[in-house]
This record gives C-alpha cells, structure tokens and sequence, in this order.
C-alpha cells in the first residue's frame, strides 16, 4: 500500500482521477474547499427512504423539481412468496401503509413507480442498471447505501439520507462533501471456484470495514476487466462494507456493450456523442491518488464470514480466528463479542459448520449470473434435511428470464423455493425472517447482529458456495464438490 498527497490544492490543468471528473462534470457552485453543489442525474426512492421527504416537501408547499429524474420502488418491505404478481398483497399494515404512501406520492408527482403488482418489480439496484436507467457518467443517488453498485457501469453513485432526499427532490441537487481518492489494482486471474464476491470479501478482509471511509474508490487492473457486468456490480456493491463513499470502475467495452443493449434512445444523433463522451471517463495518466492497493487476483480463495461485520471474514478452508492472539483493544473485543454471537468456537474449522438456512438472493447476488451459478451446483442435487433454503430473483425481469432457462425447475427439483422478487431475507423489515439462533448461509452484503433475524447467524458468501451449503447442511468448500450426477457423464 502507498500513500499520495491529497489533490485538493491540484492547479485546473493537473490530471485527474475518474471521481474528480465526474463531480466537477456535475457541480453547480463550489460552496468552500469541501462542498459543492452536485446536480444528481437520477435519483432512485423506496417506500422506507421517502415518506418523510415527501411530507417535508407538502409542509413547505413545494413540488418535485425534475420528476421524470426520479424513479421509485417498492423492495424493502415486500413479501416474496411465490404467487402471481398481480396478487401480490403486502399483509402488514404499517408496511402496507408505507407502500400506499409511496404510490400516492409517486402519483402526485409524477414519478416512474415499479409498484408492488408491477410484474418488473424488484430491488432498486437490480431494476435500474437492467432498464438502462444507469449509464457512464451519471451521478445517482438513492436512499439506500448499496447505491455504490452503479460504479460498475463507470457512473458515480452513493447513498443519501432523509433530508438529503427532500432537498433533491426540491432541486435535483445535493450539497455534497467531496471525497478522497482511493485506487484498488486486482491483477491476475481469480482461481476456479472464486468470484467477485469471493474477491471483494478478501478486500474487505484485508483493509476492514473502516478501511475505505471517506474515500471513493476506483478498481482496476487485469481481474476487474475480466470481469461481467454484473461481477462489477457485486464489487461496487460491497465496496460500501469497507466504509467507501462510492466505487467507481472505468467503462471499457464490456460496460459499454451493457448499456447499448438496454438504451434503444441512444441512437442516430446521440450514439456517436455518447461513446465519445463515454470513453473520456478514465482516471487520466499521471492522476494522484491518496491511497492505493494492490491485489493479487490468483490469492483469493471462497470466503466465508465468521463474525458479524463484513471484514471478519476467511477462506473457507481457515479456522476461525482466537480473540486471544490478536492486541488487546477494539479488534480484539468486536471478535469476542462477535463469536459469542455467531457461537462459534476459537479455533474450530469453519468448513462443516452446520447450517439450518440458505438464502440467494439480494442486490449484491440476485441478478441472472448468480442464479445460474448456484444452478450449476444445484443441479441434479438436493437440499439436505433439515435445510430450508429459497431463491429470490433480483427483479421480475430476472426471474422471467430464469424461468425461461429453466433454472427455477432446477431450484424447484433440487427442493429450493423460488420466490417473488424483493430484499427479502436480506433484512427482516418483511416477512422473510430468521428465528433466534437460526444459522445461514446467505448471499447478502451484512452480518450484522440482528439483521436476517433477531438472534439469527448470517454467514456471507458466493451464490456458488450457498448452494454447496444447502445440498450439504453446513459451510462447504465449493471447490471440493464432485460434479452432480447429472454432469459426471456429459453427452
């Protein structure tokens, strides 16, 4: 790791990182040394984020500025059983209520809602980038922390709060503190078995969970241009658990590709400018960074979380680690508390932990490439007894198109529940919750105590090392799974 000079001071002229581009592409006034005013190209809304914005907003006898610059959706609090979704009813009357508000706000304004019967319905950061909402560039926002994920396609993206939603919806602005610069470098080739979220895991790991606060961070190198689309999406999606304030990773012909293939608009006239535009967005030679890391892609191994923060994290073949080796102090103590949570023993090994749940699903894991990489595993397999384990896709649109390959038949025969869209069980604020004690293996982005359940055990990981946990009742190196019997003798 090295260290930089800030780039505060840094003369007009001066190279600039993709960050510095892209807010001084979108400041309407510089309001002293750290903030600016930022115009926001899209501003993204769900039920639980908005409702006190909009009331702020009627007190003060103002409406939305930009309304066809504001979308709307309903995640958060949406049951997920697997009914038709025209009959989709939220039974909880203050979610219910939550939602209702969120319609007649969105209707009186004006604004594009996926609503809880609408069949393209799904988490936000799943919903946006598939309808080509999201393109290199933009600056979007949302009340939702995840917002980082939107890096992926080159556009600077970041959550806000509640107040902060009201101002932007008055103005489709937002008084913005400018972060630092922070560049991770991922060279080499990520081993079988391993992935984006086996990556970004190690890099949590490796610089903890305050180890990119105040910083937007921008990826490159070797291993993240060999990554999918929606790989990236999980990288900037978790890049928000090291503390980061953005993620950002330079669009190249892959994020490019992505983006024309679901923005039929930008065509004739606008293509060309568009494109050209587009490829200006790139950290320019000889840009400062504060902070810089190196990464070797062939290092990672599957993680496995073992704690409750994201950052207390191990190879799936490690043992957990003993609070008595490490210095006395914070560390020390969040490791021992976290154990007594988790249950788990200093020392023991984590592969062969028994599990009781499995969840695949979420913003971080819930898009077609991860299904079909739990499928993979699932195929031509069971759960184990005394395993529940679901499926919920990302957005309808995902599960149409899973549907369409098939995999909910392999989900459903290996003994899976496939279910309607939503956060789910990646947050109990629906009915998808945990009971105290209840330990999973889950795909979600946070362990934090408490969060799938009161009491309940979460263990992040791959949708790939998921499925190894549900056919097998417990913490399983992927790696280490003989091909399904399907697969043994391929034709």
């Amino acid at each position: 790791m090295t260290a930089s000079p800030p780039h505060a001071e840094r003369p007009d002229t001066a190279p600039r990182t993709l960050y510095r581009k892209l807010v001084d592409s979108h400041t309407v006034a510089t309001l002293d040394a750290q903030n600016v005013l930022l115009f926001c190209d899209l501003h993204l809304m769900n039920e639980y984020t908005s409702p006190q914005a909009f009331t702020g907003l009627h007190e003060q006898g103002r409406g939305v500025a930009m309304p066809g610059q504001n979308v709307a959706v309903v995640s958060h609090i949406i049951p997920t059983h697997p009914v038709a979704p025209q009959l989709r009813v939220i039974a909880d009357p203050p979610s219910a209520l939550q939602a209702a508000n969120l319609k007649a706000n969105c209707d009186r304004h004006r604004i594009r809602l996926f609503d809880t019967t609408d069949a393209l319905q799904g988490i936000e950061h799943v919903v946006a980038p598939e309808h080509g909402m999201i393109r290199p560039g933009m600056v979007v926002i949302c009340g939702d922390s995840h917002t980082t994920t939107y890096g992926a396609l080159g556009a600077l993206g970041f959550g806000i709060g509640t107040t902060e939603v009201e101002h932007v919806l008055a103005t489709q602005t937002l008084i913005y503190r400018v972060a630092k610069d922070m560049r991770i470098h991922v060279d080499g080739t990520l081993p079988p078995g391993t992935t984006a979220k086996d990556l970004v895991l190690a890099i949590i790991g490796r610089i903890g969970a305050q180890g990119a606060r105040g910083y937007v961070v921008e990826f490159r190198g070797t291993a993240i241009d060999a990554l999918s689309v929606e790989a990236r999406f999980t990288l900037c999606n978790m890049a928000v658990e090291a503390g980061a304030r953005g993620a950002l990773i330079a669009p190249d012909d892959t994020a490019i590709a992505y983006v024309l293939a679901r923005c039929p608009d930008l065509a004739g006239v606008w293509r060309e400018p568009a494109l050209a535009h587009w490829r200006t967005l790139r950290s320019d030679e000889g840009a400062v960074f504060d902070i810089e890391h190196r990464f070797d892609a062939a290092d990672v191994a599957p993680q496995v979380t073992w704690g409750t923060s994201p950052d207390q994290v191990a190879p799936i073949d490690a043992r957990v680690p003993d609070p008595a080796a490490m210095d006395d102090g914070p560390v020390r103590a969040s490791a021992e508390r976290a154990l007594r949570y988790a249950r788990l023993d200093a020392g023991a090994a984590l592969e062969g932990t028994p599990i009781q749940h499995v969840f695949i699903g979420s913003c971080t894991n819930g898009r077609i490439e991860d299904l079909r990489a739990a499928a993979a595993v699932l195929r031509g397999r069971r759960v184990a007894p005394g395993v529940r384990a679901m499926v919920v896709p990302g957005s309808g649109a995902v599960r149409a198109m899973a549907e369409a390959e098939g995999l909910d038949r392999v989900f459903l025969d290996a003994g899976l529940e496939w279910r309607q869209p939503g956060c789910s069980m990646c947050l109990a604020m629906n009915d998808d919750v945990l009971a105290d004690g209840v330990r999973c293996a889950s795909t979600t982005n946070r362990n934090f105590e408490g969060r799938q359940g009161r009491g309940a055990i979460t263990h992040l990981m791959s949708p790939a090392m998921a499925a190894a946990a549900a056919v097998t009742g417990r913490l399983t190196d992927v790696r280490r799974l003989a091909p399904p019997p399907d697969q043994e003798h391929p034709r």
